[in-house]
């Protein structure tokens, strides 16, 4: 009989891999499926970064485990361009995907986990894996599903001295909402008040929808750490690079996690890290590559919010990324008549009767008997929404005027026909 680690033992796997696999396994079937489950961008990898992998190619040497030098002082570079202060590269830690830093910067450090609820399906398994104290902090639908100040203070009100990492991440995943300038520095002062060190988890930065992104390391610079990478805004999910930006108080932090990853994984894949040095370049071609996926999303999130609404269904101000999480608790008379008493239940429902694959509300911390589910709106072609979208931009971006739901028909198709499926089938109920 094989003896496993009880921490890992009882886990599933991830929630996000998981319904991909299904949604393939589905489909070689022959079943009509609509994939909203796994989060992973459309679009392809900007031409320059791109060509910076083809010339990088031959690069077959280990690299430090920090990362390449002139990719640490690019990330820094880029993110002192954005928060307006000052980030060093000797601060940067390069790793294969944000998500293994997450990993081990929980691995080092002796304190609890404090996760918003909902939030990323990963950050609570990690945590439990390890064996950390996971403490769920409450949202309300009214803040949007965000952190709140006071939330965060009642709970370090309880034991002020203990160590701490909470997690912010936004854009959310699940939600798409983010924080406002207010509440960034409502909660910095909370943080600061006690210490706290903030794991700011922005791999969705870039995909603010307007492109209005701040970083609460401008408001809490001594105690937040970066957390971004290639994978969302890049279209580079499989690429797997990730990075962590350390305040100079937790230098030490990052020296550790480097020691710890120096005997797991080494060194992040050489090509892609001196490809990754172009996606952090000042390059007007990225920046049209940004403003018009950003453009593509917020059509979609607009009108599939709007179809979302008209059946009674409640959504999260959606404002960046590439998710929806739509609450059926209208409906929940309807859905009980139906043995339909949770968010699991509901969409296994919604796959079987509209084809249309989406994750529990619970995989993301939520209730079990919660109606949420997440949505991500990402089934189509991405390069052809990237061309198509010139017509809206060079019309300055009305979108009274513009006809998104004939746009979105046409570069979208899937997307469309899924949405409009659900919709048709709540409507009936």
């Amino acid at each position: 009989m094989t003896s496993l680690n009880l921490n890992v033992s009882g886990l599933p796997k991830s929630a996000t891999l998981a319904i991909n696999e299904r949604c393939r396994a589905l489909r070689a079937e022959g079943e009509t499926i609509y994939d909203f489950g796994l989060g992973q961008s459309p679009f392809p990898v900007p031409e320059p970064v791109r060509h910076a992998l083809q010339e990088n190619a031959h690069q077959k040497d280990y690299l430090p485990v920090e990362g390449l030098r002139g990719l640490r002082d690019a990330v820094a570079a880029y993110h002192s361009r954005l928060n307006r202060c000052d980030h060093r590269g000797d601060h940067v830690l390069v790793g294969p995907g944000s998500k293994e830093l997450m990993f081990l910067v929980q691995l080092v450090y002796y304190g609890d986990l404090v996760i918003p609820t909902p939030s990323w399906v990963s950050y609570a398994p990690q945590a439990r894996i390890i064996g950390r104290q996971v403490n769920w902090l409450p949202t309300r639908a009214e803040d949007n599903w965000m952190l709140s100040a006071e939330t965060l203070d009642e709970h370090c009100r309880t034991d002020p001295e203990r160590p701490r990492i909470v997690i912010l991440n936004y854009p959310s995943n699940p939600t798409g909402a983010t924080l406002s300038s207010d509440q960034l520095v409502e909660i910095a002062e909370v943080a600061r008040r006690y210490g706290v060190v903030l794991l700011s988890d922005e791999i969705y930065g870039e995909l603010h929808h307007r492109g209005e992104h701040t970083s609460i390391a401008c408001h809490y610079p001594e105690g937040t750490i970066i957390s971004g990478g290639l994978s969302k805004w890049c279209g580079a999910g499989g690429w797997r690079l990730g990075y962590f930006v350390f305040p100079s108080q937790h230098v030490r932090l990052g020296r550790a996690m480097a020691v710890a990853a120096s005997e797991t994984f080494t060194s992040t894949s050489a090509p892609i890290q001196y490809a990754a040095v172009a996606a952090y370049q000042e390059d007007p071609r990225l920046r049209e590559y940004l403003e018009r996926a950003r453009a593509v999303l917020r059509l979609m999130a607009g009108w599939a919010t709007r179809k979302l609404n008209s059946v009674g269904l409640t959504l999260p101000r959606v404002d960046g990324a590439f998710y929806l999480f739509p609450d059926f608790s209208r409906h929940r008379e309807a859905l009980a008549a139906r043995s339909i008493t949770d968010s699991r239940g509901l969409c296994e429902y919604l796959l079987d009767h509209t084809g249309v694959a989406a994750l529990p509300g619970e995989a993301f911390g939520c209730p079990a008997d919660d109606l949420c589910i997440r949505m991500a709106y990402v089934d189509f072609e991405g390069g052809r929404a990237l061309e198509a979208v010139s017509e809206f931009l060079d019309s300055d971006g009305d979108e009274e005027t513009f006809d998104e739901e004939a746009f979105l028909a046409e570069v979208a198709p899937r997307v469309v026909e899924g949405i409009d499926g659900l919709v048709e089938e709540v409507a009936s109920w």
